[in-house]
């Protein structure tokens, strides 16, 4: 089993950036996959971000395309979430997953959760 530990939330405004960083530990990662969810307040879970581990393939959301970008550093066993240009539709707290296999975007497939980190964006 993969433990996960999110940081890098907090609270900015409108228009400005943060990034989420998850680490991994307790296995190799090198044949899994990351992903970024996120819930806002009263609403349902959603996609944001996956990453194939080992190629760096990704996968992102229609909704925060162009704006966050996710990656990963092997040495570290680190992912991360960029998030630029934040708007206060993006205020929500945010979860990262880790799966053994390739990135989706279908949160039952993922095996392992970090326990959220918030972001909160001001208007």
């Amino acid at each position: 089993q993969v433990q996960l530990v999110e940081s890098g939330g907090g609270l900015v405004p409108a228009g400005g950036s943060l990034r989420l960083s998850c680490a991994a530990s307790g296995r190799s990662f090198s044949d899994h996959s990351m992903a970024w969810f996120r819930q806002p307040p009263g609403k349902e879970r959603e996609f944001v971000a996956a990453i194939t581990w080992s190629v760096g393939y990704t996968l992102v959301a229609d909704s925060v395309q162009g704006r966050f970008t996710i990656s990963r550093d092997n040495s570290k066993d680190t992912g991360y979430l960029q998030m630029n240009n934040l708007r206060p539709e993006d205020t929500a707290v945010y979860f990262c997953a880790a799966r053994h296999g390739a990135r989706t975007a279908l949160a039952e497939l993922y095996t392992s959760w970090g326990q959220g980190t918030q972001v909160t964006v001001s208007s």
